[in-house]
């Protein structure tokens, strides 16, 4: 899937990803991770999700990467914030209020990067990618999050062929076949999810799974 593909998404308001309101699952299950504090949270392909601002409330820095400086600029604007923005290495990093935005490639970040994240927020990440995407993302990750690091993911699964992703249905197993071996991974939720998504409802999706993780960097 090419860089375009989500630059033209944006550009044309097509972004039923987008959710206006808080994610209940993760005001439910954020409080279950062992964080000892608040501490820096990543939101890889973090669009202009309102979560971030949820995650601020908490007491928390929020960092979050997202190939569009379009999503980046209307997440301050509707936030009502005025981000200072510079260039850091090959990303526009734009910064408000405790939240940093890094405009640019996911697969361009280091280590370096992420060396203060103590957890991570996946709502709209895994399952916005195709397979192969899915497990270099998985495998990135792995290789640059801190040991010890917690995530939140939420991931869905539909029946096959009804719809061509994004997103993409993501089952059970190959979430554990992606992140077994650098996560412990735990299943905390598993329910219907189809009623609390029109937008897929509308493009033909008769049933959907949605399942909350947790995952434990080794």
């Amino acid at each position: 899937m090419e860089p375009q593909f989500w630059h033209e998404r944006w550009q044309q308001d097509d972004i039923g990803f987008h959710q206006a309101e808080f994610n209940k699952l993760l005001q439910t299950y954020w409080p279950t991770l062992d964080l000892h504090g608040s501490g820096l949270v990543f939101v890889p392909l973090a669009g202009k999700s309102r979560d971030m601002l949820w995650l601020r409330q908490q007491g928390h820095s929020v960092l979050g990467v997202e190939l569009s400086s379009l999503a980046i600029d209307r997440f301050f604007a509707e936030a009502g914030l005025d981000p200072k923005v510079t260039q850091r290495g090959p990303f526009r990093c734009s910064v408000a209020d405790g939240i940093t935005l890094l405009g640019g490639d996911f697969f361009d970040l280091t280590a370096g990067d992420v060396r203060d994240v103590v957890a991570v927020y996946d709502r709209a990440a895994l399952i916005a990618l195709p397979p192969d995407l899915r497990r270099q993302y998985a495998a990135h990750l792995g290789k640059i999050l801190p040991a010890g690091t917690q995530s939140l993911l939420i991931s869905i699964d539909y029946p096959a062929g009804e719809i061509t992703g994004p997103p993409f249905a993501v089952p059970t197993a190959e979430v554990h076949a992606l992140f077994d071996g650098a996560f412990d991974v735990t299943i905390v939720d598993t329910r219907d999810g189809l009623a609390a998504s029109d937008h897929l409802r509308r493009r033909g999706v008769t049933r959907m799974d949605t399942t909350t993780y947790l995952l434990r960097r080794k």
